[in-house]
């Protein structure tokens, strides 16, 4: 099976996730960063087994006609990044939107391995 390399933006996955816990506070904000850097300054090292990441969804924006807005300048936030976290020990969920540019791809696939593997850990016996 031939295997093609595809940009984050252009994975689509099969489903879509909600931004928050369906059954509580249905008022939670979201919480959001303006950047990957201010991400990662106050989110980057945060524990993986009390923050564990399931799943990621890179949006590019749209135009005003509902079309992909992605931008030609590899440094225009066109995008946006949204992760969810399950924080295992307590029982909670929630997720956060980061505002990027196709330059933090890089970046992001190294933040996004890290959890992946820490995940493959959780499901290896099966894998």
């Amino acid at each position: 099976m031939k295997i093609t390399k595809k940009h984050l933006w252009e994975i689509k996955h099969p489903y879509y996730c909600e931004e928050h816990n369906y059954y509580q506070n249905l008022n939670e904000e979201q919480v959001t960063f303006k950047s990957w850097k201010d991400f990662l300054e106050d989110f980057g090292e945060a524990d993986d087994d009390y923050n564990f990441l399931f799943r990621w969804d890179w949006i590019i924006n749209e135009d005003s006609e509902g079309n992909s807005a992605i931008s030609g300048d590899p440094n225009y936030r066109d995008g946006e990044l949204k992760l969810f976290f399950m924080g295992q020990r307590k029982g909670m969920y929630w997720s956060n939107s980061i505002s990027v540019c196709q330059n933090d791809e890089k970046e992001i696939i190294k933040y996004l391995k890290k959890r992946a593997s820490y995940m493959k850990k959780l499901w290896e016996p099966l894998l």
